[in-house]
């Protein structure tokens, strides 16, 4: 047997092994899971060995998998910073970011030509995925992500409080049932996104309403998808209105109801403690933080707004 395995399905079990998931690992490269696991069986039929166990719709690493991972990942971590190096003294200037997919696809995006205009020598790279993200192996300078702030290893600064409520296409409004009050709720479908499996639940306690399954109907795996889903008229998915603020300012999508329901997380720009941030990631960070500042102040206080106060 050759000393070197096919590189392609390298590159693949390394991401599903840092990534835990094969549908993580499709995201990221943009294939289908089903080649993910093509590429991944391929690679343990020519070495011989189980990578991974598959238990149900999950999958493990074994024993072997998580050695084999370690050093795999170590030596493509070595091959992207060499890659990065001969890039940058060609004097390219690149910025590789990690986003939160609601953020990335509803936030960012809208945006991001202002900072291609402030800096047009920066070129901005982004995966959009949920998955920490380990700056000694991935080829990321920055991400944001959702949470509480408290991962170990790293720098996370705060960028946006969030506060929830529920959206809907606006033929939903006077549909059959109307949505006027929030215990219509009963005659629609409730949208999930699987990252945020408890909001439903909050919202209806911050709205006082007891007798509807705050879990029942479809569960999507990211929350871009279940806004599409809502935007379609598939029925009522609960959002932070700090993301979706262009969808609502355009009527794509509505509020039907102004109970706002404040969230345990938030939305950090995370990076690396040794060696930090680069002159690249300053400026974006510099630059997000304006854009961040610039949405608070149009927006109401969520304090007063929480509850269904306006």
């Amino acid at each position: 047997m050759p000393d070197l395995p096919p590189l392609d399905s390298l590159k693949v079990f390394e991401a599903a092994a840092r990534a835990g998931s094969f549908q993580a690992a499709a995201d990221e490269l943009a294939i289908t899971p089903s080649a993910v696991s093509h590429r991944i069986r391929a690679l343990e039929e020519y070495l011989g060995v189980a990578l991974f166990d598959r238990v149900g719709r999950h999958v493990v690493l074994t024993g072997a998998g998580a050695r084999y991972a370690g050093e795999v990942g170590d030596a493509i971590a070595m091959i992207r910073n060499a890659t990065r190096r001969l890039a940058a003294g060609k004097g390219k200037r690149t910025l590789n970011l990690s986003l939160a997919p609601a953020f990335a696809m509803r936030w960012l995006l809208p945006r991001l030509v202002r900072f291609q205009r402030r800096h047009p020598d920066i070129e901005v790279r982004f995966v959009s995925n949920t998955a920490l993200v380990d700056f000694r192996r991935d080829d990321i300078d920055l991400a944001v992500r959702y949470g509480r702030g408290d991962w170990p290893g790293v720098c996370a600064e705060w960028l946006m409080a969030l506060d929830a409520l529920p959206v809907c296409a606006p033929s939903l409004i006077d549909s059959d049932p109307p949505l006027r009050r929030p215990a219509d709720l009963a005659g629609h479908t409730l949208l999930h996104c699987e990252t945020r499996p408890d909001d439903w639940r909050m919202w209806f306690v911050a709205a006082g309403v007891s007798d509807i399954d705050p879990v029942a109907g479809p569960h999507y795996q990211s929350m871009p998808v279940a806004l599409e889903a809502a935007a379609q008229g598939l029925g009522v998915a609960i959002a932070d209105r700090q993301v979706i603020g262009d969808d609502l300012a355009s009527g794509r999508l509505v509020a039907p109801f102004d109970i706002f329901m404040p969230t345990v997380g938030a939305y950090y720009l995370v990076y690396p403690e040794d060696p930090g941030i680069d002159a690249n990631g300053s400026a974006f960070r510099e630059w997000l933080l304006e854009e961040m500042a610039t949405d608070r102040a149009g927006q109401p206080d969520a304090a007063t707004a929480a509850l269904g106060g306006a």
